[in-house]
């Protein structure tokens, strides 16, 4: 028999990792659902969630409430997701949709494939965030107006995506369907290219100008602040689009050094315009 349409009023939603992206979901959907669970490895932090009434209910144990529920979202590391999807089926008996927000797509969705037919899975993930991870920092509103990138696999009903454009307009998000291959193509140059060029910002800037640092350098080399748990996941799982991103990179470096070594301060001053021109179109400015 179909499934009966989705309504987030009426559901309960189970949300696995509680950090910055996990409670700040938690956030947003206070109040728009029956009931959140809350799950997580961190003592302290489920008693923050429920000592906040972030969430209704809290364990570290997804037994304990996936049998609950009838939406998941893993909200974790990458390859924390990788191994959730490997141990979902012995979490529950129950049929649920599952939803990730994993920062690349292609593994996810070959994983979320392998479920068992009861899951109804989709990919989803939201640019948004910041530097400072964990519950502590979490924002009710750190997903309005951000996109909120959806990845539906040929197995996706329509259901499990009626669930993620409510959940996205329950927040409000911008959401937009992209295939999983294009995704981590197009994320590793908008999000995980800038997170290398501030860590190599950081790792180049010699220790003593730490008394002269300003606004250009601190958002510059803000990214560099983010932990490299979280981060190492991400590029690992897109490694060959993050090599891509470097190399072009390493050309537009080369070709700027190459400029001002040759005292060419024509070429230089036309790659410096082409460079406002682009960063206007890409920011609207």
């Amino acid at each position: 028999m179909p499934q009966p349409d989705f309504n987030l009023a009426e559901s309960k939603i189970a949300i696995i990792g509680l950090g910055l992206m996990g409670g700040s979901l938690a956030l947003g959907l206070r109040g728009k659902c029956a009931a959140l669970y809350g799950i997580d490895p961190h003592l302290p932090t489920l008693e923050l969630a429920l000592s906040q009434h972030i969430v209704d209910y809290a364990d570290s144990d997804p037994a304990k409430l996936l049998p609950e529920v009838d939406l998941v979202i893993l909200s974790a590391p990458v390859p924390a997701i990788l191994t959730l999807l490997e141990q979902l089926p012995t979490f529950t008996p129950n049929s649920c949709i599952v939803m990730d927000m994993g920062s690349t797509k292609r593994l996810v969705v070959e994983a979320m494939s392998k479920l068992p037919e009861r899951f109804d899975p989709i990919g989803g993930h939201p640019i948004c965030g910041k530097e400072k991870l964990s519950l502590a920092n979490a924002e009710r509103t750190l997903y309005y107006a951000a996109p909120f990138l959806l990845t539906p696999l040929e197995r996706t009903s329509s259901r499990a995506i009626s669930a993620a454009n409510q959940i996205i307009e329950a927040l409000g998000a911008k959401g937009k369907t992209l295939d999983a291959v294009e995704h981590d193509r197009i994320l590793a140059s908008t999000s995980h290219l800038p997170f290398l060029i501030s860590s190599a910002l950081a790792l180049a800037t010699p220790a003593d100008v730490t008394p002269f640092v300003g606004p250009g350098f601190k958002s510059t080399s803000r990214l560099a602040g983010t932990s490299s748990s979280m981060m190492l996941g991400v590029l690992q799982s897109n490694r060959e689009n993050v090599l891509n991103a470097l190399h072009g990179m390493q050309s537009q470096l080369a070709e700027i050094e190459a400029a001002l070594s040759s005292e060419d301060f024509a070429k230089l001053e036309s790659l410096l315009n082409d460079a406002q021109a682009k960063y206007q179109s890409f920011t609207g400015n």
